[in-house]
């Protein structure tokens, strides 16, 4: 049995202990946010946070998260309301959107950490979240501007914890 926090939800996985985080999130837990990219890790697309730092979903086991706490674009706020997740809407970051859940949760594990990046720290962050739309100026704006809504609302760069339902 792998216990696992999803979204400030406990859960419990008795399934193959080598599935990947990424097919546990979407096929047995429905939560379809986070996206298949390459399969390889190297694109981003599935990107979540593992106890805060940016992981590859599609090349973590469930066995290696086992214990940990994930967080998912669900969970990064309930509404919408989140500053990375405005700062993107007024902005107009997406184009094709695809790849935009995994560009979030990288943006969101910077933040945490550094809620005043430069562009250099942005990058750094950034690096390996490929978008193919090429909407990387927008997406350096963006966390620009989502720092700078968190620094207005204290606290608002955090993840949300679960509701009743868990996301």
């Amino acid at each position: 049995m792998i216990n696992l926090t999803i979204n400030g939800k406990h859960h419990q996985f008795d399934g193959d202990p080598d599935m990947p985080v990424l097919w546990l999130l979407r096929d047995e837990l429905n939560l379809k946010g986070t996206k298949f990219g390459c399969g390889a890790g190297l694109c981003g697309a599935c990107t979540v946070l593992v106890n805060g730092e940016p992981t590859r979903a599609c090349v973590t086991s469930a066995s290696d998260a086992a214990n940990a706490s994930i967080t998912t674009i669900e969970g990064l706020s309930r509404d919408g309301s989140h500053p990375l997740q405005v700062a993107w809407e007024e902005l107009d970051v997406p184009q094709c959107g695809y790849c935009q859940a995994g560009q979030l949760m990288s943006a969101s594990a910077l933040l945490a950490k550094n809620p005043d990046p430069s562009d250099e720290d942005i990058d750094t962050a950034m690096d390996g979240n490929l978008c193919r739309c090429g909407t990387y100026i927008r997406i350096r704006a963006a966390i620009h501007k989502a720092a700078q809504l968190g620094k207005s609302k204290p606290g608002s760069l955090a993840t949300v914890p679960a509701g009743k339902d868990g996301y």
